[in-house]
């Protein structure tokens, strides 16, 4: 009777370790190349790097085309919200003019009303009024000065206001155009 062992074969364990481990590890010595090699794989990596640079060069155009378009496309529609609000203010204009009143004071209503719609649409477009007070500082920033009236008012004061002047955002679209005390 024979009886088969659990142990592997001295013949088995050799072919278990991996090939590469019977043999010496490389050295670190380079092999030689020819000139044609060299020649060859430089010019490769010139082909690659000509290559990148080319891609780099068309993605850089693409971002820089894509930024014009964006540029124009918000110059294009930046007043688009701001017109959404005066569309109602039009919308009134128009019933205003359609309708036959005879009677002053329903129409003096219906324009303030109007006038009420339009500062809503200038407020939700960030559009503020300039409207200084008789006797407010003269403020250049603010008011333009067209005349200058002698006056029982400090000097540089506002006397009155011919024209409203208008910001969007802080910044001055038309500064109000008001009179102002001369000096004494």
């Amino acid at each position: 009777m024979t009886q088969e062992t659990p142990n592997p074969s001295a013949e088995q364990e050799n072919s278990a370790v991996p090939s590469g481990a019977e043999n010496p590890a490389p050295t670190d010595t380079p092999v030689a190349k020819t000139p044609e090699q060299e020649i060859a794989e430089l010019n490769q990596k010139i082909a690659d790097l000509q290559d990148n640079f080319l891609r780099a060069k068309a993605e850089g155009e693409n971002i820089r085309r894509r930024a014009v378009e964006d540029v124009a496309k918000a110059h294009k529609f930046a007043i688009e919200s701001f017109a959404e609000h005066l569309v109602p203010v039009t919308d009134s204009l128009y019933a205003a003019l359609n309708t036959d009143a005879v009677d002053a004071k329903a129409f003096k209503e219906g324009l303030e009303i109007t006038l009420k719609q339009l500062l809503s649409a200038f407020e939700k477009g960030k559009m503020t009024e300039i409207n200084p007070a008789v006797g407010d500082k003269f403020d250049p920033h603010h008011h333009q000065a067209i005349a200058s009236v002698p006056s029982e008012q400090e000097p540089n004061t506002v006397v009155s206001v011919l024209q409203r002047g208008y910001t969007v955002a802080d910044r001055v679209l038309r500064p109000a155009l008001v009179t102002v005390s001369a000096p004494k």
